[in-house]
């Protein structure tokens, strides 16, 4: 798994031409929209006919997801998820030239019918976006394959923007036919890669489409409410855009009021863009690699953290007016305070992408494939309502408060406090992985071998595992890819702290029988309920931490529990796994609690957490227990 990342995923078919398409498609997007600004100002139109258009080509683009959302998720849902994919680029080339026309034509009334039918498409084409990507990607990718996707995305709305808004300054009086030109090119390239994209199922082929669109778009909003931590993942999304909104909509008056760029020149206001953006995908790239390719909820609390920090810092950077007026990109680096401003404006980027980049991850892997596309469409629907509550609330408080934007940053900085607390008092969830993040990471440098390769992707299995250290199952739990269900010692399950983790986790916990056979039975019909659902359960089967690092022998309740399952019907495989490194780490028992108080002899020790190939489910315990010692060896 070391030597795995993300970026591998770009020389495989599987993943490479929907990278690409979705890459063009947001460029194209962006070329378009900057290209009518463009056209306006070649036109020599007034600064009230432009004001208007900024007012009215937003609200023409969003109408259709309002519209439209719960007629894309289920067209996506029930069509094979290539095909839809060719047709809605094959649209894009419609729309395209339509919109080529207008420019040709220098039609304002076409190229905003134009940008309507560009909504109607990216309605469309948005549940397949993120809906397809647990079709093509294993587990342990969704985090690296989203935050590709994500950087993907924030660099071609970027050097969309940049390219769509030199066309007319570039091209001069060609600008009209550059702008067609590229446009239609741009369409075709898109769908000539789609099609190139491998087959993926339909989600729901035999679903029966409902085409009136408040019912629909009702139900759909009901489906994806229907878990607590998707329906809360769901929120910490829509708030993304929000924040997203706020920020970049500020970021053209930010660059010229607040830090001096030039009114009649958008360089400081495309390299305050450039700053977000690459921060936005730097920080969606190193989401894998801070996760250990699970899908690991615990970075949202921290993304969330990081943007209210970095733009609490933004905002004393520079709360007033630019001390210097008519600056150039050049002229501002080499202004005091220019450095503070450029980190603030990476780091809200970056920790941006460590916030949204678990959230997709994690509604793709806790979302049913069959309903998934609904899920992403109700996404949108909210999505939607969220850009337009950030627009109109930025309007109020400019216009009726009379803030600046310094002052709506301020805001914005503590609204997304309040906003991410609320969200993780929901979920504790969310709130449990950080902390279980934050100690494996700061404790022990993690290393994990054939998890990728033996621990199924899907459906019930039993892990067992050797008992080191009073961590062993947070360590677990961050090299695992899928949420898995800890059975342990009841006393280890109430340390304090640890208790709170443990039950968030929804942890079993097990006595034995001599010392309450009750809480030994319930354990037991909730370890049977948890396979019977498709869950992981992973037990530590010589019933306590070792003493001495050793391997005590195996107990027989995974025998027990094994075979309930099998009776019933049900027999789950059991994978085999070994921690090693960990005697003598911190929280090891080869100190005395006093001992474990003082600073560990192997802070930040290296270990390995081992799978083997997974065994039959009437392995007996010593045979468990003799390929948990074959994997671990002598590394104790």
């Amino acid at each position: 798994m070391a030597g795995h990342n993300q970026f591998a995923l770009l020389t495989q078919r599987r993943f490479l031409p929907y990278f690409i398409v979705q890459a063009l498609g947001a460029f194209n997007d962006n070329v378009y929209r900057q290209a009518i600004i463009g056209l306006l100002f070649f036109l020599g139109v007034s600064t009230a006919e432009r004001t208007l258009y900024a007012t009215l080509a937003p609200a023409i683009f969003i109408a259709p997801y309002f519209l439209f959302s719960a007629l894309a998720g289920q067209v996506a849902e029930k069509l094979e998820k290539q095909r839809l994919i060719v047709i809605t680029t094959t649209m894009e080339i419609v729309i395209m030239s339509l919109a080529a026309v207008g420019f040709l034509l220098q039609n304002m009334p076409l190229l905003l019918v134009a940008l309507f039918a560009t909504g109607v498409q990216s309605t469309l084409f948005g549940p397949v976006k993120y809906s397809v990507l647990p079709a093509i990607l294993k587990p342990e990718e969704l985090t690296g394959g989203n935050g590709l996707v994500e950087m993907g995305t924030s660099i071609s709305i970027l050097g969309g923007m940049i390219f769509g808004g030199m066309i007319f300054q570039l091209a001069g009086a060609h600008g009209p036919e550059v702008a067609a030109t590229a446009i239609i090119v741009l369409a075709v390239a898109g769908n000539l890669v789609a099609r190139q994209i491998p087959r993926v199922d339909a989600g729901a082929p035999e679903l029966k489409i409902g085409w009136n669109p408040l019912p629909e778009s009702l139900a759909v909003l009901r489906m994806a409410r229907s878990q607590v931590a998707v329906r809360n993942a769901i929120l910490g999304v829509s708030w993304f855009w929000f924040f997203g909104t706020v920020l970049t909509s500020q970021l053209p008056a930010y660059a010229e009021l607040h830090l001096g760029g030039l009114a009649d020149s958008a360089s400081l206001y495309i390299l305050v863009l450039a700053l977000f953006s690459v921060g936005t995908g730097t920080g969606s790239l190193l989401c894998e690699k801070l996760s250990a390719r699970t899908v690991e909820i615990g970075l949202v609390p921290l993304g969330a953290a990081g943007m209210s920090a970095f733009l609490l810092d933004l905002y004393f950077a520079r709360p007033g007016a630019a001390p210097v007026g008519g600056l150039d990109v050049a002229a501002f680096l080499r202004q005091p305070g220019s450095l503070r401003i450029i980190v603030d404006l990476l780091g809200v980027g970056m920790f941006t992408g460590f916030f949204v980049v678990p959230l997709f991850a994690l509604i793709q892997s806790r979302s049913p494939a069959s309903q998934m596309s609904r899920i992403f469409a109700a996404l949108n629907i909210q999505n939607s309502a969220f850009i337009v509550a950030a627009a109109l609330l930025c309007l109020a408080a400019q216009r009726l408060l009379g803030w600046t934007t310094p002052q709506l940053f301020l805001a914005l900085a503590v609204a997304n406090v309040l906003v991410a607390a609320w969200i993780f008092a929901l979920v504790p969830e969310f709130l449990m992985r950080f902390l279980s993040w934050l100690l494996v990471r700061s404790l022990y440098r993690l290393r994990p071998r054939g998890i990728e390769e033996h621990v199924p992707d899907e459906g019930a299995a039993v892990i067992v595992c050797n008992h080191v250290s009073y961590m062993d199952a947070l360590g677990l739990a961050a090299s695992i890819p899928r949420p898995v269900r800890f059975v342990m010692y009841y006393r280890i399950f109430n340390i304090p702290v640890m208790r709170w983790i443990f039950r968030t986790a929804k942890a079993i916990p097990i006595a034995g029988a001599r010392e309450d056979p009750a809480l030994m039975q319930r354990a037991f019909d909730e370890i049977d309920a948890v396979l019977a659902e498709g869950e992981l359960v992973c037990i530590f089967p010589e019933g306590g931490l070792t003493r001495d690092g050793e391997i005590a022998p195996f107990k027989s309740g995974v025998e027990k529990i094994l075979a309930r399952a099998a009776a019933a019907g049900r027999p789950v495989p059991v994978v085999p796994m070994a921690l090693r490194g960990l005697w003598g780490s911190m929280w090891s028992r080869r100190d005395s609690r006093l001992g474990r108080m003082r600073v560990p002899r192997r802070f930040r020790a290296r270990i390995e957490v081992v799978a083997a190939a997974p065994m039959p489910a009437d392995s007996s315990a010593a045979q468990l227990e003799a390929s948990v010692r074959q994997l671990r060896g002598t590394a104790a």
